[in-house]
């Protein structure tokens, strides 16, 4: 796969049903986990909703609480819908969850550049990330997300 934007990172794109919970989770962990192996460099890291529901908002207090507790820094963002040109520029597409997965291929008319994975194959493991807007239990939408990005890392670095 070529890369697609001009300095030379591979970007990943992070993907959740309204980028307040489980998408901006996985780029603030994702970027973290790049900065301590001194990668900044080689990836951009972003994240954006596969639908408009929360277009606007911020990580979610709860979301924010998590990273928190992790020492996992965030900055103050406001949640995008993601478009055909985001999907052009980006190398990886990385969605939580199946229905997710359903919203992309509509955005994308049927992922054509084939960039669109769920997060949790990449660690040989073929569910959803929790989604704590349902369960309430951010930890373990926080444990998923971590395990998925250090596979995600390890495979691409």
């Amino acid at each position: 796969m070529t890369m697609q934007n001009h300095e030379d990172k591979l970007h990943i794109l992070f993907i959740c049903h309204g980028n307040i919970c489980r998408s901006p989770m996985a780029e603030m962990i994702m970027k973290d986990m790049v900065r301590q192996r001194g990668l900044d460099g080689k990836y951009e890291i972003s994240s954006m909703a596969a639908t408009t529901e929360e277009v606007g908002h911020d990580i979610y207090p709860p979301a924010q609480r998590t990273l928190a507790a992790h020492h996992i820094p965030f900055t103050k963002r406001r949640a995008a819908l993601m478009t055909r040109k985001d999907y052009e520029e980006a190398d990886y597409v990385i969605a939580m969850d199946e229905e997710n997965l359903d919203d992309l291929s509509r955005l994308t008319q049927g992922d054509p550049e084939k960039k669109i994975s769920r997060l949790l194959d990449w660690a040989g493991e073929t569910r959803d990330v929790a989604d704590p807007w349902y369960t309430g239990n951010f930890e373990k939408t926080y444990e998923d997300i971590a395990k998925g990005c250090r596979a995600v890392l390890e495979k691409l670095s």
